[in-house]
């Protein structure tokens, strides 16, 4: 049976409390020196970008709402995308981006890829380094719901306690937890267009850049396999049950 820890509140004073408003304030740093290291030409995005994610967000608008527009207006709009003439969907197998190409003829797109990576690595790493010299090994917190086994790995790294319950936080996992989970957060002290989306970067530091045609062809299809089933002459059906069912409840 898992036992039961009493928490000191120095451990919340000293450990929990410092752990979270430092990662706020280097996450605060890392934005505003992002900014500045960014280069004049990063201030402009490319307006054919701009324009082919555009696009691909109206398609996935029309297959998400395209059953509330008649069939024949549905297969128009979707015609308008994804014919292979002048389609906005359509890339010619010839006219197709290469990314890491396009980085090799930019130079500049390197070097901000390159900055933006060593200012999410290097505070990072410190931050991890302090973290895991002086706060390992503490349990730092609990979460006030059951979770299953699943999370222990999660959030009980580094310390091994296999007896005590799931829900106990330790002070690394802590700090993970703030490392990720902190985007909401950000978005509300900076704004949207935040530099601090960890998740994000990581998964662009696999690739070299964003692929449009990629993009463009993989929505294309989706919409070429969207099924079409027009909801409004079921309005009344759904209505009419929805009735019944309040009056019989």
């Amino acid at each position: 049976m898992a036992e039961d820890l009493v928490l000191d509140t120095a451990i919340r004073d000293w450990v929990l409390i410092p752990l979270s408003v430092v990662m706020v304030l280097i996450g605060i740093l890392r934005y505003f020196v992002s900014k500045l290291m960014r280069s004049s030409s990063s201030q402009l995005p490319d307006a054919k970008i701009v324009k082919e994610g555009q696009v691909i967000i109206r398609a996935r608008n029309l297959r998400a709402s395209g059953n509330l527009i008649p069939a024949k207006s549905f297969r128009a709009r979707r015609f308008y995308y994804s014919n292979e003439e002048n389609g906005l969907l359509f890339v010619p197998k010839g006219q197709d981006q290469n990314p890491q190409a396009q980085m090799l003829s930019d130079p500049n797109m390197a070097m901000d890829m390159m900055k933006k990576n060593l200012s999410m690595i290097i505070p990072q790493t410190l931050t991890f380094a302090w973290v895991n010299f002086f706060f390992s090994g503490f349990v730092a917190a609990k979460i006030p719901f059951p979770l299953t086994q699943r999370f222990r790995s999660m959030l009980q790294n580094g310390i091994d306690l296999s007896t005590v319950d799931v829900s106990y936080v330790s002070s690394r996992s802590w700090y993970f937890l703030n490392l990720f989970g902190l985007r909401g957060l950000f978005s509300l002290i900076l704004g949207e267009e935040n530099a601090t989306d960890d998740t994000q970067r990581m998964m662009q530091m696999s690739g070299f850049g964003f692929d449009p045609s990629k993009s463009l062809g993989a929505e294309k299809d989706n919409l070429d396999i969207a099924q079409h089933d027009w909801a409004l002459p079921k309005f009344e059906q759904r209505a009419e049950a929805v009735l019944r069912k309040l009056v019989n409840g």
